[in-house]
């Protein structure tokens, strides 16, 4: 089975989830989230769905936006570079469209129609199929709706759910419209009447009103009138689930602009309980077990950027969020990235230029929980350490077998061995470029917290300029009088020229502290070396400090050089 969830459809989301994903992943372990690599995208992205493209058993991602993105998965939680194929494509989803036991994709273009990709096992696409819709698609989601085996949609092509029935090699038949629910948006289909019949449940808002709906299918494609059902709040997503195991299909809606996230519990007949709203996250919601206790748990937007997870009580309650903070991106996805059997999650923002892994740790929680990223180092020289603070938050010991980097970097710390119950250990890393610019690489940590390494990503900046001394510290200094001048030398300790564009004071004070110089638009061979006078005139009493900016051709510019002095 493949497991794969289309995400982020005009800010509307629509997910069916099934526990066989992630079934068989032994004991309860704790659920925690880590950042851990981020994929660059040459265009901005819309939304996401993953699958396993090319049959080798990782899961691989395909975007769209500006054109669909493929980007086959190394099984660690890191994707290789992006294939792309042209096309300005919306809404996205993966199913096996032509019933030979490869997925395929459906994505949506800005016109009305759908057009499928199908695969050829490799992780590459036949020549796309188009079909038409009344309008343009604004969701999309995938079932059997008339039980013959060909897997068909349902989308939103405002102001119809429709229908489109397959054919079995990747076209379909013209849609069946319905527009008995005022401004669908999103969708997801289910059995919510338990008639072993698929239905659709669908979102909307308009005005002051906000609804969710349920058009219960006929078994040939056909949807009858919606049962409708008030909202108290503007919806954003909606995805379905059994999250108290009774049988009957439930649904969670994230809010759009309210910041919750509100349970309905089915009752069996396509209508609902009252809702149970749960703050701290909102818009996407994803399910999964992701804490490995067999009740399933919701990931949503936090208030923030990152992951807010509920733990599912079992009765269709949830615990209070726990927030995983990340960069300026949100949850997308949830797919088994690295192959430890636990549940991942694919992080990106709407019109974003990347795509973040987050992976679920297990027992082993990561401190901070962001990549480690490194300042801007002189090539040759060792940084300072960086650490990362692992703690067992299991009921057991955990072994860690070894600790190995990647790229230029050295690791060390107290973690080489067994971690006791609640206890803690560190991995200290430090950064020594070879070469100027940026440079990767990583942290495999093997432990048996997780039945696959888990990887740390480390990122830093090489620099050829050396700055001599880092900082100048003034005495005191009569207001409105001038100090002696102390003198900064720039020199270049790379392998090739470079020029330094330009040299800038600011900070708090800057204009006390007056400089002049003879590096601006100098060229600068290996190992020669120009110099930077500067003076300090306070303008008040008490502490100035100034920063001391260079930008430079040929190579990043180092960190800022600070001055201090008191001004009497």
């Amino acid at each position: 089975m493949i497991c794969c969830f289309p995400v982020r459809f005009r800010r509307f989301l629509s997910i069916l989830v099934s526990l066989a994903c992630f079934a068989g992943a032994g004991a309860p372990a704790w659920a925690q989230f880590e950042t851990r690599a981020s994929r660059s995208l040459p265009g901005g992205a819309f939304s996401l769905a993953v699958g396993d493209f090319n049959g080798d058993g990782k899961l691989d991602v395909a975007v769209t936006g500006d054109s669909l993105l493929i980007m086959l998965g190394n099984g660690d939680g890191t994707f290789q570079p992006p294939a792309s194929y042209p096309g300005l494509y919306y809404s996205i989803a993966v199913a096996d469209f032509n019933n030979d036991g490869i997925p395929d994709l459906v994505v949506a273009p800005d016109n009305n129609s759908v057009i499928v990709y199908l695969g050829n096992g490799d992780g590459t696409f036949q020549p796309p199929k188009t079909s038409f819709t009344t309008n343009g698609c604004a969701s999309i989601a995938v079932g059997d709706f008339n039980g013959d085996g060909k897997m068909d949609l349902a989308v939103v092509d405002h102001p119809y759910v429709s229908v489109l029935l397959g054919n079995g090699d990747g076209t379909f038949q013209p849609p069946i419209d319905n527009d008995s629910f005022v401004e669908p948006q999103g969708l997801v289909p289910g059995d919510f009447n338990n008639d072993h019949l698929l239905d659709v449940a669908v979102i909307g808002s308009f005005g002051g009103s906000a609804n969710l709906g349920v058009l219960l299918g006929n078994g040939n494609g056909t949807l009858q009138p919606a049962l409708t059902y008030p909202l108290e709040h503007p919806p954003g997503t909606i995805s379905a689930a059994d999250f108290n195991s009774d049988g009957k299909l439930d649904v969670a809606i994230g809010g759009y602009i309210f910041d919750g996230v509100t349970v309905f519990l089915g009752n069996g007949d396509g209508s609902f309980d009252a809702g149970q709203t749960y703050l701290g996250g909102s818009n996407a919601v994803l399910i999964a077990d992701f804490n490995g206790d067999g009740k399933l748990d919701m990931v949503a937007d936090p208030t923030v950027y990152g992951a807010a997870e509920f733990l599912g009580n079992g009765d269709g309650t949830f615990q209070p969020a726990v927030i995983y903070a990340a960069n300026d991106e949100v949850p997308a996805a949830v797919g088994d990235l690295n192959g430890d059997r636990k549940p991942d999650l694919l992080l990106f923002l709407e019109f974003g230029d990347s795509v973040t892994t987050m992976l679920n740790t297990g027992a082993l929680d990561f401190s901070p929980s962001t990549p480690l990223t490194f300042p801007v180092q002189l090539v040759g020289t060792v940084s300072s350490a960086g650490t990362v603070q692992l703690t067992n938050r299991s009921k057991h010991s955990v072994s860690v077998q070894s600790v190995k980097t990647s790229g230029p970097f050295t690791a060390g710390g107290t973690c080489d061995g067994d971690i006791a119950e609640g206890a803690a250990c560190e991995i200290s890393v430090t950064f020594t470029p070879s070469n100027s610019g940026k440079q990767l690489g990583g942290v495999t940590l093997v432990d048996s917290a997780s039945s696959k390494p888990q990887f740390i990503e480390l990122s830093g900046v090489g620099t050829a300029i050396e700055t001599s001394p880092t900082a100048l510290k003034f005495g005191t200094q009569k207001v409105g009088t001038k100090s002696a001048p102390q003198v900064l030398t720039v020199s270049n300790r790379g392998g090739h020229s470079i020029t330094i564009t330009g040299i800038s004071v600011g900070g708090t004070d800057g204009s006390d502290f007056p400089e002049t110089n003879n590096c601006a638009g100098q060229s600068l061979e290996p190992n020669s070396a120009c110099q930077v006078s500067v003076t300090f005139n306070p303008k008040g009493t008490g502490r100035r400090s100034a920063t001391m900016s260079l930008k430079a051709k040929g190579t990043p510019s180092p960190r800022p050089v600070t001055f201090t002095g008191t001004g009497d």
